[in-house]
């Protein structure tokens, strides 16, 4: 009780001292120099303020949340001739931290009204009444060390010409002091930033972007726009940004979309931790979840049912596949359904003439045309058995939602689009959300690699009508995440596999890429049974520091082996959190989830048990067999990628043991 009452006393002191500075301010009434001293209070605390030599209607402050531009009224109704002068004050504050690569989601404009209870958006504004605003700012999540915190106010004050610091008297330092612990260069602040953000949870990495990176969230594009870039450089963190961006500087609403199902979980809690108040008005969905909504919220039924439409193709392989000469190209049925869904129907064919002609992206089996049309029989044969059973495929869902976007009439559901991971949608997808948005300046943003594709097929922009001009179409080259030692890992697997991105380019295996990162290290361990492997994983899995498996993921090839390695840790108890329900919030558990639930995510150590066992299950030396081969090196390669610190390799000697 005895600290507490210190406390409130040494407050109510730095109160009345902040009320008697603020008093000898000219061009300050009543209900703003309550406001303002408050403020003042805060710089007791470790908070920068900087102001104007005389009042100009707004202030600065810089503390663990990020940068405030804070303006002050009067009335509670927010005229527009001050909502206009706080975001063109705080347009200059981004642009002065941009520099340091601090994101435009840690510059936030508060209005504050005097004499007010107010919480409440005005655009990108946030209103907060005199007694919320202290709260609020003490409230929000810690984002900038002291250090960054001293150093980001330094520049300021450096860069803003009319700006100074303002400071209780006791704790004034005059630029011309110094500070305590040195002023920053540039690239000093943006290592310590870097450096401190890898020892710290995501919020860090949510700050602070290189310049270059900032530079792509703050960019105007006049039509769609495209972030491709090797593993690890950042493309995913840049799209959040972006969509926080976007939302803060418009009034629609934004939708973030990506393939694979988990994805919006976790990067819907990212933005709700980096820019909370926007997180509302960006709807983050996989693409076939939020294409069933559309249709259901315009009466169109959607009758889906894998089940059913997986029996529906069996019956017609049976009926005219399994005999006829596709058998002898590859006898299995999966190449030819992966033919309809990622060729045929995943490119919108309707008519064998179109199917006769096209340029079948990443498959590597030549179809003559009468191979061709063997594939349009078992086609048409699987459409019938399926309409028959009066059921979709996920095919249909993108297409019927396709022809109600393009049909729909009025205002654009969206302001913009945002794609993550846009190498794994098919191109009816891509047209789907091509569609929503059109043309229009910075509507649609497509983020991904052509490497990093785990699906079979492949598409080019051209082919949606999309067009990306000039420097629409940037090239992250430095990799944030990978030490050297796990990116020459990752890339010998694939560096034979040349691959052709979304713009058509063919593009070497082996990319050259700038590193930042040099403290990882690659563990391999190779065992003569699968019982001795598992027992080498488990200790190693024992081994790693307290806390460490909250940031630990056990990647697996297939369904198969993940419900085996689900057994090994739970019988040795270890904890285990499946990615499939991960939302991105912190769990003391080892993740564990297939490569392919892996994508778009990082993590400090990643295990990958018996990681070339699927390579022995290649079969004859066909080329169906090698488009496998390379499809799995590619899913292979995205695992090994989402390590930063440890990457721990596991094989078994004797084949005959690999299945235990």
């Amino acid at each position: 009780m005895g600290e507490v009452r210190r406390q409130e006393r040494l407050l109510r002191e730095q109160w009345e001292d902040a009320r008697r500075q603020v008093g000898a301010w000219g061009g300050v009434g009543d209900g703003q120099r309550r406001v303002l001293a408050q403020l003042l209070v805060l710089t007791a605390r470790g908070w920068r303020m900087l102001g104007g030599r005389y009042w100009s209607g707004d202030v600065v402050l810089v503390g663990p949340g990020g940068v405030s531009v804070v303006g002050v009224a009067v009335v509670d109704e927010v005229r527009d001739e001050d909502a206009a002068g706080l975001l063109t004050a705080t347009k200059v504050a981004e642009s002065a931290v941009a520099s340091l690569g601090m994101s435009p989601v840690a510059v936030q404009p508060v209005l504050v009204v005097a004499g007010r209870s107010a919480d409440r958006g005005h655009g990108r504004i946030r209103v907060l009444g005199e007694q919320e605003v202290g709260r609020v700012l003490v409230a929000q999540p810690r984002r900038l060390r002291a250090e960054s915190v001293r150093a980001i106010a330094d520049h300021l004050e450096r860069v803003l010409p009319d700006r100074e610091g303002l400071a209780l008297e006791e704790g004034v330092r005059r630029p011309d002091q110094g500070s305590p612990d040195g002023l920053f260069d540039l690239d000093g602040l943006r290592e310590a930033a870097l450096e401190g953000a890898r020892q710290a949870p995501i919020e860090q990495w949510m700050t602070f972007l290189h310049p270059d990176q900032v530079a792509l969230v703050r960019r105007n594009w006049a039509g769609p726009a495209r972030i491709s870039g090797p593993a690890g450089t950042g493309k995913t963190v840049v799209a959040l940004h972006r969509a926080a961006h976007l939302a803060r500087r418009t009034t629609g609403r934004i939708l973030y979309v990506t393939f694979a199902n988990n994805l919006p979980r976790v990067q819907s809690t990212f933005l709700r931790t980096m820019a909370p108040a926007v997180a509302d008005r960006v709807d983050f969905r996989s693409l076939h979840s939020w294409a069933q909504e559309f249709l259901q919220a315009r009466g169109v039924p959607v009758r889906l049912s894998g089940g059913k439409a997986e029996t529906a193709f069996s019956l017609a392989w049976k009926n005219v596949g399994r005999e006829s000469r596709l058998a002898q190209i590859d006898p299995g049925p999966g190449y030819w359904r992966e033919e309809i869904d990622y060729v045929i129907k995943g490119r919108g064919l309707t008519r064998f003439e179109d199917y006769a002609v096209v340029v079948r992206k990443r498959r590597r089996a030549g179809l003559h045309r009468t191979h061709r049309q063997a594939v349009w029989e078992l086609y048409e044969e699987y459409e019938a058995r399926r309409r028959e059973r009066g059921v979709h495929d996920f095919n249909d869902v993108l297409a019927m939602a396709l022809a109600e976007a393009s049909a729909e009439g009025g205002p654009a559901p969206y302001a913009a689009v945002v794609v993550d991971e846009v190498q794994d949608l098919t191109l009816v997808g891509v047209r789907l959300l091509h569609a929503l948005v059109g043309d229009a300046p910075n509507g649609l943003l497509l983020v991904g690699d052509g490497q990093q594709t785990v699906y079979p097929g492949g598409f080019r922009l051209a082919d949606a009508g999309i067009d990306i001009r000039g420097d629409r179409g940037q090239v992250l080259r430095t990799n944030y995440r990978n030490s050297e030692q796990i990116l020459d890992a990752a890339l010998a697997v694939v560096a034979d596999d040349a691959f052709e991105d979304l713009d058509g380019e063919r593009t070497p295996g082996r990319r050259d890429v700038d590193l930042t990162y040099h403290e990882g290290s690659v563990v391999r361990v190779t065992e003569p049974t699968v019982d001795a492997h598992d027992r080498e994983l488990v200790g190693a899995l024992r081994a790693l520091p307290d806390g460490a498996a909250a940031d630990t993921a056990l990647l697996c090839p297939s369904k198969w082996a993940l419900g085996h390695y689900q057994r090994v840790l739970t019988e040795a108890g270890v904890p285990v959190c499946q990615l499939e329900q991960y939302d991105g919030r912190p769990v003391g558990a080892v993740k564990l989830g297939t490569y392919r639930r892996a994508k778009g995510l990082e993590f400090k150590n990643v295990f990958l048990p018996r990681h070339d066992a699927v390579f022995s299950d290649a079969s004859a030396d066909t080329e169906t067999a090698r488009e496998r081969a390379e499809l799995w090196r590619s899913q292979l390669f995205v695992a090994m990628t989402r390590a930063r610190d440890l990457l721990w390799l596991g094989s078994v000697e004797d084949p005959s043991n690999r299945h235990g």
